[in-house]
């Protein structure tokens, strides 16, 4: 009992370091990674576009000379200067900077998603990493194993109970697993660099990789209710939002501006009369009012607004569609994992009291080395098999975790 607490604390241990590992890597790519960066950037255009929706159309000023002056009761004209401005209805600019703001919140929810995935990319290639260097293991293991049985049939060969053939094949085999091993080698390096790339740091860098994963007695509880708070989902909700903000703005757009503005003409003197006013200049305030009568572009926005959201809903509808059948493919393979997981690991035993029979069969002089082979064969296949069950799991529970948290 004192054993078994011991062996559930380290695999406790094992378990939380690995998380603590490998969120780590999450933190630090999310904060590296290029595509992240160019995100933010994106997210950072479409918040300054808050200030630039706070604008007024250009100031009008005008200036003209009479060439030939017209006489006035007080005097001849001899200029103009005029100077207009045209304000936007009321409320248009603040619907101009909450449409802004609502593009701002969808480019933010497009970080959230993009860290997500490269979570999810991270995490599925450190699962690969952690599947090749434990196959590698597997393969020292059985190689060291290949060996003893080599150094049993030598000595059987001496005493005449073996051949030379027997010695053969087993030294073939070893042959076998370490051009697998070598062939892991290459793979662990290339798939390094892709883990380093996706940290954005160079391809060289070692990654410490836990060297202990075990399948969990339980699966975490797993709602598909909680797929409706997917970014994905929510990356919809906010186009939506931003269209609904946007109808708001053509509206007011579609309203009448109005301006002010002054005139100013300088008037010259009369020298034949002096008539009360003479040469006083004159200063004319206007007001103005553009009014859209042909509105029919604002009508054109308006149902064009209202197909868009019809088509965000149907969007929506089938990313989710989409979403659901990729949580149900995870939870699938998941599970598939933990009992391939199982047999292999009641298969493994059952190698295991195989060769413990051979091994007494050794001892009164009648192993056959063929089945040796067979049985190890069946053993490094069980292992491997193991291997990629604990890979396949975490990866679709990182799907999984992609999906619902």
């Amino acid at each position: 009992m004192k054993n078994i607490k011991i062996i559930t604390c380290l695999l406790f241990v094992s378990a939380f370091a690995k998380a603590q590992q490998l969120q780590s890597y999450i933190e630090e790519a999310q904060s590296n990674n290029p595509e992240i960066q160019a995100f933010e950037l994106r997210y950072n255009i479409a918040e300054e576009k808050v200030n630039e929706a706070n604008w007024l159309p250009n100031t009008e000023v005008s200036a003209g000379y009479f060439v030939s002056e017209p006489e006035t009761r007080v005097g001849a004209q001899r200029a103009r200067i005029g100077f207009k401005q045209m304000l936007p209805w009321f409320g248009t600019i603040t619907a101009r900077e909450n449409y802004a703001a609502s593009m701002a919140e969808a480019e933010y929810v497009e970080i959230i998603i993009a860290k997500r995935k490269l979570a999810l990319s991270v995490a599925q290639s450190y699962y690969r990493l952690y599947e090749i260097q434990a196959k590698q293991r597997v393969l020292d293991k059985n190689i060291k194993l290949l060996e003893t049985y080599e150094r049993l049939a030598l000595t059987s060969v001496e005493v005449g109970k073996a051949s030379s053939v027997d010695v053969l094949r087993l030294q073939i085999r070893q042959n076998e697993l370490q051009q697998q091993k070598e062939v892991l080698e290459e793979e662990f390096g290339s798939e390094q660099i892709t883990f380093n790339k996706l940290l954005n740091r160079d391809g060289t860098m070692m990654v410490d990789v836990v060297t202990l994963m075990e399948i969990p007695s339980e699966n975490a509880v797993s709602g598909r209710d909680a797929l409706s708070l997917n970014p994905e989902l929510l990356k919809y909700d906010k186009l939506y939002e931003s269209i609904a903000q946007s109808e708001l703005l053509n509206q007011r757009e579609a309203l009448p501006m109005f301006g002010f503005g002054v005139d100013y003409l300088p008037v010259s003197e009369r020298a034949d009369m002096n008539p009360i006013d003479n040469g006083k200049d004159i200063l004319m305030p206007m007001v103005s009012v553009s009014i859209p009568i042909f509105n029919n572009r604002y009508k054109s926005i308006s149902r064009q607004n209202d197909l868009r959201q019809q088509e965000i809903e149907t969007q929506k509808a089938q990313r989710l569609n989409v979403l659901e059948s990729a949580f149900a493919k995870a939870i699938s393979q998941r599970n598939q994992a933990r009992i391939a997981y199982n047999t292999q690991e009641n298969n493994l035993k059952q190698a295991e009291d195989a060769e413990e029979i051979l091994i007494k069969n050794y001892e009164t002089g009648t192993i056959d080395f063929n089945d040796v082979l067979d049985i190890q064969e069946l053993q490094l296949k069980f292992q491997l098999n193991q291997v990629e069950s604990i890979q396949k799991y975490y990866t679709q529970s990182a799907i999984v975790n992609y999906l619902i948290n």
